[in-house]
């Protein structure tokens, strides 16, 4: 550091030193040491407590359950992103035979999609944790009542109503 040019800066010096003198060292010897350093692109966050395990008047919980949803949902739209391209590589590359040679890719991008559609489908864009869960419900509820999405409703006479 330039030595001060005044007594007044001076003085202004030795109390910046005095106040942030322990607070410098106690980072630099005992935190920084301590950390795991990650690179961005492989940050790891925890998992926090999803929306179900949540009481109805934690704010702060819903707020990190809601996090963690979208969190996810990027995570799914990205992998999404990547079995597309590379589906479309594939047909690019493999053409004329592509449908043959690149058929285990579209099954497992076809399947990705409808499994993103059964969770985010239908929620719009400013969804949350609570209505995913709730469409979550709901379909299980479905489910129970009249058999897998799209297989057709039961007839009333072989539930035994």
């Amino acid at each position: 550091m330039p030595e001060p040019r005044s007594p007044m800066a001076s003085f202004a010096q030795s109390v910046q030193n005095t106040i942030d003198g322990p607070i410098t060292w106690f980072r630099e010897t005992i935190v920084e040491p301590n950390q795991q350093k990650y690179n961005w692109y492989h940050q790891r966050f925890n998992r926090v407590p999803t929306i179900d395990q949540c009481y109805t008047d934690d704010a702060v919980c819903r707020f990190e359950a809601d996090q963690q949803f979208r969190r996810d949902r990027m995570v799914d739209n990205e992998i999404l992103n990547i079995l597309r391209q590379r589906f479309e590589d594939c047909m690019l590359y493999e053409a004329p035979d592509h449908m043959v040679k690149c058929r285990p890719l579209l099954d497992t991008y076809e399947k990705a999609t409808e499994n993103w559609f059964i969770k985010y489908g239908d929620l719009g864009g400013y969804a949350n944790a609570k209505t995913a869960y709730m469409k979550q419900k709901h379909r299980l509820i479905w489910e129970r009542r009249h058999g897998p999405v799209g297989s057709g409703m039961k007839d009333e006479d072989k539930l035994g109503h």
